[in-house]
């Protein structure tokens, strides 16, 4: 494709129930390489949390990646959902065929479910306990229940999902953080078993409204308590539903998308 035609850009919100809810990220389907700096711009200019790009790598598989606004990020679950639901949607892949993704956390795929869900296949994220971080507390108003650590995040659980929804951390507090924070409670809504928000300023996202892989942590984290297979709603102000389950060393993250803007990238 030639540079005066552009590409294929969607914007889709992610783990969403109807428009103007879940997260939005870009999707932009590429034909030929981009540099990074380019990709990195396209992700600026669009402003979502997470900016996907695709390439083909082969029948059925394709090379993704995930910029923030500021960086380049190892995984990002609701990108990844968006693209799944863009290769299914507009006919690049048929319907019943699983969307696989060569990504910097490795192979991931994606199927639909019966009714209509995508479901995530990604790499489970072991949560070990630690001590908390100097200043914790304080930068979140409210003393947590038990503070660890996955591979990046810190995740505290707090003693209910009221002071989860009533967070306004220290913003300045969590850009000291290597990467981001997930604060999680039990659920205060019939259907549902737990609720999170997450923060990760450091990459440019104060709060993100609903985050795919900070599932992979809560998953490991609540499923000795709840059983491998819940519902998990992210309490932001747009709000998002995730059924998780795990797999040993594996969790399906499903959710639905919609597509809101289809159109063409002329950069």
């Amino acid at each position: 494709m030639s540079l005066a035609a552009g590409f294929p850009l969607f914007i889709v919100d992610a783990f969403a129930e109807r428009p103007f809810a879940g997260n939005p990220a870009g999707v932009v389907l590429l034909d030929e390489p981009r540099a990074d700096s380019w990709r990195q711009a396209v992700a600026a200019e669009l402003g979502y949390s997470e900016t996907a790009f695709l390439e083909p790598a082969g029948p059925r598989s394709w090379n993704l990646r995930w910029f923030t606004p500021t960086v380049e990020v190892d995984l990002c679950g609701h990108a990844t959902l968006a693209s799944a639901h863009v290769l299914w949607e507009s006919g690049r892949l048929s319907t019943g065929m699983p969307a696989r993704f060569v990504t910097r956390s490795g192979e991931l795929a994606a199927v639909r479910l019966w009714d209509g869900r995508i479901e995530l296949d990604l790499p489970v994220d072991l949560v070990r306990p630690i001590e908390p971080p100097t200043g914790l507390a304080a930068a979140l108003g409210c003393e947590p229940v038990f503070v660890g650590s996955g591979a990046a995040n810190v995740l505290v659980e707090l003693a209910s999902a009221a002071d989860v929804r009533q967070l306004t951390p220290d913003q300045a507090w969590l850009a000291s953080l290597p990467d981001g924070l997930i604060a999680t409670a039990l659920a205060d809504v019939p259907g549902a078993a737990i609720v999170s928000r997450y923060f990760c300023p450091a990459d440019g996202i104060p709060e993100d409204p609903v985050t795919g892989s900070a599932h992979c942590a809560l998953a490991a984290h609540w499923a000795p308590r709840l059983g491998p297979s819940f519902r998990a709603l992210q309490v932001s102000d747009r709000g998002g539903i995730l059924d998780v389950t795990l797999r040993g060393d594996r969790v399906g993250v499903a959710g639905r998308a919609v597509t809101m803007v289809e159109g063409t990238l002329r950069a």
